[in-house]
């Protein structure tokens, strides 16, 4: 292992002395962040994005480099963009980076799953003709005021009332979700980072941008909705430990090999109807589409010949799953495509067992 990589490795010891400054890791370790990009991103183009990103934003030169390298390596794991595109974001969280998904990023992913063909979002004003029905015949009806044929000014369209999004399958089938003004602030008021923000009198994205938090909020409702790949799953895992106010801690081993995956713990504290969590006696009893309990599920997995079937396999179950259960089988996913791939030889050729 190399001492600049040592030197990467040395924040669970607390010594940060001799870190390399982010702008160097991307530069020395750009073969990293090749090997974890999906084939049609250039990892030229990503070190360049993620460099205009980190600059733009003075606060994340006082977080700690690693943790934006980790980030970074993570968005190219989800084949985001960092920054202008809006696809993710590197946030400053204390001394740490955080990778948040934009509405936009989700976009990208729901159209990649594959399954997904279009998926898009508006918000309503109050002069706007819009109409929403329920029930066996479900129908959403929208048409912005028009001035010429054209849709009007923001100001003679009136204050924002709601947003909707609408996903359109493969098939030709659409759905789609609508939440009102007051339900989006209600989201925004139990968010722990807006909550922060007012305490401490500080701006957040909700007050400066109130829209694309708006359609980020009802986009993100109807991807949970809508059957999910893996790295869809994941991206609306990280959103929602940043809405709760928790660190993602991603590890830059972890992120390289594919095994970093977030944990999120149940606030409730239930683990499920019966109160056990996923260490008791009857974790493992969830089953997919095809009858088969986690533990069955997690073998398959495991057994999978190649990419396409294990996404497959994943994709079928992952709606079966939720809690501890769900975080096992996507822990188990990305080990299996990291092997398959030969993405964690690599990083064993590169990390050693050091750098585990």
């Amino acid at each position: 292992m190399s001492q600049t990589l040592r030197n990467i490795q040395k924040s669970r010891q607390g010594n940060a002395t001799n870190v390399v400054p982010f702008p160097a890791m991307l530069e020395q370790f750009k073969g990293e962040i090749a090997r974890a990009l999906p084939k049609h991103l250039s990892p030229d183009r990503m070190v360049r994005i993620a460099l205009t990103a980190f600059r733009m934003n003075p606060k994340l030169s006082e977080t700690d480099p690693r943790s934006v390298f980790a980030a970074v390596i993570q968005s190219s794991q989800l084949g985001l963009e960092v920054g202008l595109m809006g696809e993710a974001h590197l946030v400053p969280f204390g001394s740490q980076c955080q990778l948040i998904p934009g509405y936009q990023g989700l976009m990208k992913l729901a159209r990649n799953s594959g399954i997904v063909q279009d998926i898009y979002g508006h918000e309503v004003r109050m002069n706007d003709k819009f109409d929403i029905v329920l029930g066996l015949n479900r129908s959403l009806m929208h048409e912005p005021l028009k001035k010429n044929g054209f849709p009007a000014g923001d100001e003679e369209r009136g204050a924002i009332v709601g947003f909707y999004a609408v996903a359109v399958f493969k098939d030709g089938t659409r759905t789609f979700h609508a939440m009102s003004k007051e339900q989006i602030e209600q989201v925004r008021d139990n968010s722990r980072g807006y909550q922060m923000a007012k305490k401490y009198r500080k701006e957040s994205p909700w007050d400066t941008h109130f829209v694309p938090m708006g359609l980020k909020t009802v986009i993100r409702r109807l991807c949970n909705l809508l059957p999910k790949s893996p790295e869809l799953a994941m991206a609306l895992a990280m959103d929602e430990l940043n809405e709760r106010g928790e660190t993602q801690n991603i590890g830059i081993a972890e992120a390289i090999d594919g095994s970093w995956a977030p944990i999120i713990e149940d606030e409730s504290g239930d683990q499920g109807s019966s109160g056990q969590g996923p260490g008791d006696k009857d974790s493992g009893r969830s089953r997919d589409g095809s009858g088969k309990p986690l533990d069955d599920m997690l073998t398959s997995l495991g057994k999978a010949a190649s990419v396409d079937e294990l996404d497959e396999m994943y994709v079928r179950a992952e709606g079966s799953f939720e809690g501890g259960e769900l975080e096992q089988l996507l822990r188990a996913y990305r080990s299996r495509k990291a092997a398959l791939t030969n993405a964690s030889s690599s990083a064993n050729d590169i990390f050693g067992e050091e750098g585990k």
